[in-house]
C-alpha cells in the first residue's frame, strides 16, 4: 500500500479515531472497558516509555545547562554571567520548539510519525553523545543535534498518542494524563541522575548519564512498535513524488546555506551568542502568526474545522503565559537555589538542580489523582478551557508565593528556607500536569485531519514562543530586585488564567461538540 497523496481527503483516523489501520494491520487498542494498559489502549505504554527517557535525557540535561554555563571554567564551565547563562538557556528550549513545526510537516507530508519520532530519537541521542565530549564546540554540536530531534519528536509522539482515541472517548484526557505523568517520571528521574553526576563529579559525566537513557528511550520504542498503527506507513498526506525529491532538496540545501552564512556571520563577528538567541526570539514571535495563518487558509481545512482554531488559539495563549513561567523553574529558579537557598537536608546537600527533579515529582505524584478524577466524572468533568485556566492560574501563583519571602532582600550572602521553594513547585507541578495533559488532548481533537501533526506542532510553539520571551526577561533576573521580578512574572500567568475563565462560556460554545 503507497503513502497517501496530499489529494487523499480521507486520512487514516480522521475523527482522531481510536482504530486508525495500516498495512501491517489495525493499532492495538483498548475497548471502553478495556484493560491492556490500565484501561487504556496498549499503543500507550511504548509511547509513554519513550518519554520518559526522552525527558529523562532532555530535562536532566537541562537541570544542569544554566549552572555548566554559569560556572568559572575552571569549575569546567563556560563562564558566563547568570542572567546570560538563563538567557543562552532559555535561547535553547526557543530552538527546540521551534524546529517541532519542522518535525510536524516532515511527519504530515514525507516520513510519517513514527520514522519521524525514531529519526528524532536517534538524533536526540546523538547530540547527547556529542556534549559528552569535553569540548566547547561539542556542546554546541550536540545542543543542535538534540534542538532537531527534539523537534522531530515532540509533537509526532502526541499526536500518536491522540490517534489511539477517537474525539469522543472519554478517556482521551485521562490517558493523556497518564502519558503526562511518564514525562514527569522521566523529569523527576533525569535530575537526579545528571545533578549527582554534573554537579558532584563532571558536567560531562551528566551529559554522559542523558546519552545512555535516550539510548534505552529508542529501544523500548522500537520494542513496543506492534502496537502503533502506520509503522510500516509513510505520511497519511504525503507529497507527491515529484514534489517529495524537490522537498528534500530544498530542506537539504536551506541547511547548508544557514549553515554557510551562521559561520561566515561568526567569523565576521556579527552573529554573538547574544545577538542569536536575540534573533530566535523574533522568530518565536513571527512563526506561530506565519503558521497559524497557513493553516487557517489551507484548502485542506474545512469550514467545521477552522471554526475550532479560534478557540485553540485561546488555548494557546494560555500556554504561553504558563510556560513563560515554567521554564523559569529550569532556570531562574535553579540560580535562586543554587545562590540563596540552603538545599541541606538531615546533613546532606542536595545538588540544586534537583529542583527540576522536584518538579516532576510533584507532577508525577498528582498526575495520576487528575486521571482519576477526570475518569470517574466522565462528562461531568470541567470543560477543557477550564482546566487549562486553573493551570495557568497555578503556574502564576507558584512565582507569587516567593514574593513575601523575598521582600527586603538584596546583595548576597542572605538565605530563605526550602519549603518556600518547595511550595511554588508544588503549585507549578500541579498546574503544569493541569495545563498540559488537557492542552494536549485538546489540540489532538481541535486539529484540521490535515495537520495532526502540525498542528501539536503549533502547540509547542506555545513553548518556543514562552522560551523566546523569556530569553529576553531572564536578562534582568539579578539586576532587578528578585521579589519585583518574581511579582511581574507571577502577575501576568495570573492575569492571563482568569482572563480565559471569563471567556470559558464563548470556549464551550466555539469547541462544539468536543469537550
Amino acid at each position: 500500500m503507497s503513502p497517501r497523496s496530499s489529494q487523499d481527503p480521507t486520512p487514516h483516523g480522521q475523527d482522531g479515531g481510536a482504530n486508525p489501520t495500516s498495512p501491517d494491520g489495525p493499532a492495538d487498542t483498548a475497548g471502553p472497558t478495556g484493560r491492556d494498559f490500565l484501561g487504556h489502549p496498549r499503543g500507550l505504554l511504548p509511547l509513554s516509555g519513550l518519554e520518559v527517557w526522552e525527558r529523562f535525557s532532555f530535562l536532566g540535561m537541562q537541570a544542569i545547562l544554566v549552572l555548566f554555563f554559569s560556572a568559572t571554567a575552571a569549575d569546567g564551565g563556560l563562564g558566563m554571567e547568570p542572567g546570560a547563562a538563563a538567557s543562552v538557556a532559555a535561547g535553547y528550549s526557543t530552538l527546540v520548539y521551534l524546529l517541532s513545526v519542522a518535525g510536524g510537516w516532515i511527519a504530515d507530508r514525507m516520513l510519517g510519525s513514527y520514522r519521524s519520532v525514531l529519526y528524532g530519537a536517534l538524533l536526540i541521542a546523538c547530540g547527547h553523545y556529542a556534549m559528552a565530549i569535553p569540548a566547547a564546540a561539542s556542546t554546541w554540536i550536540g545542543l543542535g543535534l538534540i534542538s532537531a530531534g527534539t523537534g522531530m519528536l515532540k509533537p509526532n509522539v502526541a499526536a500518536m498518542v491522540g490517534k489511539l482515541y477517537s474525539a469522543t472517548d472519554e478517556r482521551r484526557d485521562a490517558g493523556f494524563s497518564l502519558y503526562y505523568m511518564s514525562i514527569n517520571i522521566g523529569a523527576f528521574l533525569g535530575p537526579i541522575v545528571t545533578g549527582l553526576l554534573g554537579e558532584d563529579v563532571d558536567w560531562h559525566w551528566g551529559f554522559s548519564a542523558a546519552a545512555v537513557g535516550m539510548t534505552f528511550g529508542i529501544i523500548q520504542y522500537v520494542a513496543g512498535r506492534r502496537h502503533l498503527a502506520g509503522r510500516k506507513e509513510g505520511a497519511e498526506f504525503a507529497l507527491p513524488p515529484a514534489a517529495m525529491r524537490r522537498a528534500v532538496w530544498l530542506i537539504a540545501a536551506g541547511l547548508v546555506v544557514v549553515a554557510v552564512v551562521c559561520v561566515a556571520l561568526s567569523l565576521g563577528g556579527a552573529l554573538t551568542l547574544s545577538g542569536f538567541v536575540d534573533a530566535l526570539t523574533y522568530v518565536s514571535m513571527a512563526a506561530p502568526v506565519a503558521y497559524f495563518a497557513v493553516m487557517w487558509r489551507s484548502p485542506r481545512v474545512t469550514p467545521q474545522e477552522r471554526g475550532r482554531l479560534r478557540p485553540f488559539l485561546v488555548l494557546w495563549l494560555a500556554s504561553v503565559a504558563f510556560n513563560f513561567v515554567l521554564f523559569q523553574s529550569y532556570t531562574v529558579l535553579v540560580l535562586l537555589t543554587d545562590n540563596h537557598v540552603n538545599t541541606s537536608v538531615f546533613g546532606y546537600h542536595a545538588p540544586s538542580s534537583w529542583i527540576s527533579s522536584a518538579l516532576g515529582a510533584v507532577s508525577v505524584l498528582s498526575a495520576p489523582f487528575i486521571a482519576g478524577a477526570w475518569q470517574r466524572m466522565g462528562p461531568r468533568q470541567p470543560q477543557a478551557s477550564n482546566k487549562l485556566a486553573f493551570g495557568v492560574l497555578l503556574g502564576g501563583l507558584g512565582f507569587l508565593v516567593l514574593v513575601p519571602v523575598l521582600l527586603g532582600k538584596s546583595g548576597d550572602g542572605w538565605q530563605i528556607s526550602l519549603v518556600w521553594i518547595v511550595l511554588a513547585v508544588l503549585f507549578i507541578g500541579v498546574g503544569d500536569v493541569l495545563l498540559e495533559s488537557t492542552g494536549l488532548s485538546a489540540t489532538s481533537k481541535l486539529a484540521p485531519a490535515a495537520f495532526s501533526s502540525q498542528a501539536l506542532a503549533l502547540w509547542f510553539l506555545s513553548l518556543a514562543l514562552a522560551t523566546g520571551v523569556q530569553a529576553q526577561t531572564v536578562k534582568f533576573y539579578g539586576r532587578i530586585a528578585d521579589n519585583l521580578y518574581f511579582t511581574l512574572n507571577g502577575a501576568v500567568a495570573v492575569v492571563v488564567g482568569l482572563a480565559v475563565l471569563a471567556v470559558a462560556p464563548w470556549l464551550r460554545r466555539t469547541m462544539h461538540p468536543i469537550h
